[in-house]
């Protein structure tokens, strides 16, 4: 079985991250600890220099790189098969991309609670998946 578990990189990962670790025991299966970072952003009418925004999404980007591949070494260190995957993108876009590619058997991913103003502007990512996904979903609670 292969598993494709998305995460944020925020407090509530490990949640998401136990739950996966659990199902990965019970069905030996394979995991995919995937996190989607956001695009760069437009440098048109920024008063910093683009370099200095550059180097801040650098700085971010291998941030959240050590994170995951210090959470897949320690489902490694566990005997679970597991890859860290950082993909700049869309978040629903390249979830549900990469779930096709690696031909997984379930995305894995956890759910916030926004208030209904960040509802109607952002949206749900767990929403967008679960309405594009072609296979089953499992959405941990996170708060």
């Amino acid at each position: 079985m292969k598993l494709l578990v998305a995460v944020d990189c925020s407090d509530s990962t490990q949640k998401v991250v136990n739950k996966a670790q659990e199902m990965a025991k019970a069905l030996s299966a394979k995991l995919w600890i995937l996190h989607v970072a956001q695009p760069e952003p437009d440098f048109v009418g920024y008063d910093t220099g683009p370099q200095t925004v550059r180097d801040y999404v650098a700085e971010t980007f291998h941030g959240e790189h050590s994170q995951i591949q210090e959470i897949a070494k320690k489902l490694r260190d566990q005997s679970i098969e597991t890859t860290a995957l950082l993909i700049q993108g869309s978040t629903v876009e390249t979830i549900i991309k990469e779930a096709k590619k690696l031909e997984v058997d379930m995305i894995i991913m956890g759910s916030h609670e926004r208030n209904p103003i960040s509802e109607l502007f952002l949206g749900s990512i767990s929403k967008g998946v679960i309405s594009h996904s072609e296979c089953p979903i499992l959405i941990v609670p996170t708060h």
